[in-house]
């Protein structure tokens, strides 16, 4: 059954930035001036914020040519269809979408877009949490931050530090894709498993007992066997429950991967862990269609010509280092994902990080991770790396992989999430 919880919060999603929009409205809506609408309708131009509310419950909205995937090698357009109310609302870049509806509700379509909605049930329940919990940390977060002077980068003369992260979402809470967490509407609400999932872990969150606030839960794709520490990602705060493990079974034994050496042969190695796995019935619970297309996962190599890399770099940072010569991890995290690069060319050198910021400098989308190691094969340049995505908090793949070998929910929670408690919230 439905949870119907008047406690439940609401969230509101950021779908999309245009010009012009194109909204074909299934149903009656109520616009804030009391006008009824329905079907098609092109918004351009706009001047003061629109708000419209379903006049049924069965009505949905489709917003035309909606991004997903931003800047990564998927990225790709889609109509897109979404329950609860919209909100048109005039900005810079011409309008901005944004769905408001339950968090409940969102959910529902966070689970199927982020992985598929046949997955197992203890795995959808996991992610069940996981995703609630850090919505409802950020949004939180976004409170407490308000008003407030936030700087998410450092730059000096010889070095840019950047981390991206919902703070850089001031018009809505979330933004609908990658950056944030997939949320593609009722696009993808797919299966009853979905909504049992979502069900029968309504309102439990993920919960820090040291301060009793809640989890910042984070996940990615495929750790590539140790978890990465959040301050080495994102801003420089410990999480007690975002800590060092490998992904398998005696995950309390891990290698130190913060030095160069052990990076490397770990990096070149197959080592046992969950996220390790060929099996294609357990990644297809995990992979969409368009995450199918990335095949090397756990392990992975790109390869540059000098001058390839030389222009990629100057394209994407901006900066012009002339003819690199040279690529330097300066420091590491535990996962051995490179927390900060040296880039070092004929006409300057200069260290980049956090992950995500050298993670887009080396790839025309998204460098797989930042856990890599650099090698010289005459003028090439090959870079051979380890795992999908930070690293931090849950990994997909090896928690789908866990859940095909019996784990419960609440034991993979703990797996990802040592000392998290679970509480329900509302």
């Amino acid at each position: 059954m439905c949870v119907n919880n008047t406690n439940e919060p609401r969230v509101a999603v950021g779908i999309l930035t245009a010009p012009a929009v194109e909204i074909d409205f299934r149903g009656s809506y109520r616009r804030s001036d009391g006008e009824v609408v329905s079907g098609p309708v092109r918004f351009e131009g706009l001047t003061e914020e629109m708000t419209f509310e379903p006049e049924t419950a069965d009505a949905v909205f489709e917003v035309k040519d909606v991004v997903i995937g931003v800047d990564f090698h998927w990225e790709r357009r889609e109509n897109q269809q979404f329950a609860g109310a919209l909100t048109l609302r005039p900005a810079p870049g011409g309008i901005i979408v944004i769905n408001r509806l339950g968090v409940e509700s969102y959910l529902r379509s966070v689970i199927s877009s982020e992985m598929s909605a046949t997955s197992s049930p203890e795995l959808l329940r996991a992610h069940a949490v996981i995703s609630r919990s850090w919505l409802l940390a950020q949004m939180s977060k976004r409170e407490a931050v308000a008003g407030t002077e936030y700087n998410a980068c450092t730059v000096t003369p010889g070095e840019i530090v950047r981390w991206q992260d919902r703070e850089d979402h001031t018009e809505f809470d979330v933004c609908a894709d990658d950056h944030c967490q997939r949320y593609q509407g009722v696009t993808r609400q797919t299966t009853a498993a979905v909504a049992e999932a979502i069900d029968a872990t309504a309102g439990v969150v993920l919960t820090d007992p040291e301060t009793g606030r809640l989890a910042d839960a984070r996940f990615s794709k495929c750790c590539g066997g140790v978890f990465e520490l959040f301050e080495n990602c994102w801003e420089p705060v410990h999480h007690s429950y975002l800590t060092v493990r490998s992904d398998a079974p005696d995950s309390l034994i891990y290698p130190d991967l913060r030095y160069e050496p052990r990076a490397r042969a770990w990096i070149e190695a197959s080592p046992e862990a969950f996220c390790n796995t060929s099996d294609s019935r357990v990644l297809s619970q995990v992979l969409n269609n368009y995450d199918q297309e990335t095949a090397d996962f756990f392990r992975w190599t790109v390869r540059y010509t000098q001058q390839e890399l030389s222009d990629l770099v100057r394209e994407r940072t901006g900066i012009d280092f002339g003819t690199i010569t040279d690529l330097e991890a300066v420091e590491r995290g535990t996962s051995g994902r490179i927390v900060r690069l040296r880039i070092t060319g004929t006409r300057r050198s200069m260290i980049i990080g956090k992950e995500l910021e050298i993670r887009h400098a080396l790839s025309t989308s998204h460098l797989k991770s930042s856990a890599f190691v650099v090698d010289r094969d005459g003028d090439d340049f090959v870079l051979r790396g380890a795992g999908w995505g930070h690293g931090v908090g849950l990994c997909q793949i090896g928690a789908a992989v866990m859940a095909e070998k019996g784990y419960k929910w609440q034991d993979i929670l703990g797996h990802y999430f040592p000392g998290a408690e679970l509480i329900k919230k509302y």
